[in-house]
């Protein structure tokens, strides 16, 4: 593929556009001059406006973005005067009556038609099928992006994203929050400058999916509200009928909308380690799990990514070991949960532990001289043996600090690289996408379990199983193909 993307982006005008005008293609005509200045107020729209998207909005704010729009697939204006809404639902109907005054769309696609050069900047915080989608096209025409974790929903499509943002030089951040906070930049420095030597292990655990997880049918089909557009929730992926046991949140347990435990919790829990170490593509990876289905991830894995020596890595490589869910947990199709039989989930062992009781997730680095045990909500890391820090030359801070309480760093970061005070955010994409890749070789090897798969990372394949390429480059639904044309730019039909 060529290293040059160009920064037009075709498409078609959406919904309340005049028959004519909707069967007519026509494209941006820039990356807005604006985009590569120094902006004290960047316009940014939310896509996603619930969930996850309430906060990544509102904390953009605060970092000093000005809200010009919103988009989320449900519509709270229709919910009607008389429904009982659940707790996520009135995060949405917070984020419309905190911004009454701007313009709200269904689809992003009509957003971008709308708005031109009237937007800086978006979130994205939908679910993982819509992340690489909303993302590029918002790069291709010059807005900068923050994405949630994971990056994407497929390794095609976080190594293109990655690709995209190099090519056109917009200003991007990750959604893995923790990565901005002073606690685990300076573990990070620890570990380079060999405060345990070099490493050779590094584990990391969950107690999650705290939803339902290995269902082996869909569920019923229920009517669609009036208020959910749908059609653009499924958007890119395959088609399943509405039930409300998909969405708004269950959808992380299914294998063509989320990528389960492992998806949503190890751009998290792996971070610090994968940023320390900086390993480059694993050499191959292995899954051991209980309860997936042709629908949905396990309800508990144990997954192992080997990569060769680097840097700060022993001479033979390091290894980064993945736990999650409950030990002894089914799924109830009755009742449309897991159930738990006990409060047991995977860990590693307690000789890894050295017999620290362990939380509902965290992290230990295994290196020749000792081990760091890491928590991202805590700054209390610890090292054993303590002897290790005796007489230990601590290191200068190597890395920027980003600015303000640690609720908002990640999105002041961002702000911060589109005013022009930092050259880039330290999540870009860049660095998320390769880390997002590894992680989603993981969620491969989900559906292909007890095998040992070696990956051509240069190729995106798995050696010898061309049978896997479908799990990584999916397949997209009828007006949502993309396209990579020889000059490296990705086209999406009927846009």
């Amino acid at each position: 593929m060529s290293n040059h993307t160009s920064s037009k982006i075709s498409r078609r005008t959406f919904g309340k556009k005049t028959a004519s005008a909707a069967s007519a293609a026509f494209a941006f005509q820039f990356i807005p001059s604006r985009a590569w200045g120094n902006l004290t107020k960047p316009t940014m729209v939310g896509i996603g406006s619930g969930g996850k998207g309430r906060s990544d909005i509102a904390n953009s704010e605060l970092a000093g973005f000005d809200i010009v729009g919103l988009v989320d697939v449900v519509d709270v204006k229709k919910f009607g005067a008389n429904k009982k809404n659940n707790r996520r639902e009135n995060v949405l109907i917070e984020s419309r009556e905190a911004y009454p005054d701007v313009p709200f769309w269904t689809d992003y696609r009509e957003m971008f038609a709308d708005m031109g050069d009237k937007v800086d900047a978006v979130t994205v915080s939908t679910p993982d099928h819509h992340h690489f989608h909303a993302s590029v096209m918002a790069m291709q025409a010059g807005k900068h992006v923050y994405c949630q974790k994971p990056l994407t929903h497929g390794i095609w499509e976080a190594r293109m994203m990655s690709e995209v943002a190099s090519q056109t030089g917009v200003k991007t951040q990750m959604g893995n929050q923790a990565h901005a906070e002073d606690h685990m930049r300076r573990c990070v420095e620890l570990i380079r400058s060999g405060i345990i030597g070099k490493v050779r292990d590094v584990h990391t655990w969950t107690n999650r999916p705290i939803w339902p997880q290995g269902f082996a049918n869909p569920p019923q089909k229920q009517k669609v509200p009036k208020w959910i557009d749908w059609k653009q929730w499924v958007g890119p992926a395959g088609h399943v009928d509405y039930n409300e046991n998909i969405a708004p949140f269950s959808w992380r347990g299914w294998w063509e909308y989320g990528t389960g435990a492992l998806g949503d919790m190890a751009c998290h829990i792996m971070d610090m380690p994968y940023w320390a170490l900086m390993p480059g593509a694993p050499k191959n990876v292995k899954a051991e799990q209980a309860g997936a289905t042709e629908f949905s991830p396990p309800i508990n894995s144990k997954i192992v990514w080997e990569f060769g020596p680097s840097e700060h890595t022993h001479s033979r490589g390091v290894r980064f070991n993945w736990y999650d869910g409950y030990v002894d947990a089914h799924f109830d199709p009755e009742i449309w949960a897991l159930i738990k039989e006990s409060e047991e989930y995977n860990h590693p062992s307690p000789s890894i532990l050295d017999g620290r009781p362990f939380n509902e997730y965290g992290c230990v680095v295994v290196g020749e001289e000792g081990k760091m045990f890491f928590h991202r909500q805590n700054n209390n890391w610890v090292v054993n043996p303590t002897s290790i820090v005796d007489g230990y030359s601590w290191p200068a801070q190597s890395l920027p600090r980003a600015r303000g309480d640690d609720k908002y760093k990640n999105h002041n970061e961002w702000f911060d690289t589109i005013a022009g005070k930092l050259v880039k955010g330290q999540s870009n994409f860049e660095l998320a996408g390769p880390f997002t890749e590894m992680i989603l070789l993981g969620v491969l090897a989900q559906r292909v379990p007890n095998e040992n798969l070696e990956w051509d990372h240069k190729n995106m394949e798995i050696v010898g199983r061309p049978e896997l390429k479908k799990y990584i480059q999916r397949d997209y639904t009828k007006d949502w193909e993309a396209e990579v044309s020889g000059a490296g730019k990705i086209s999406f039909a009927a846009l």
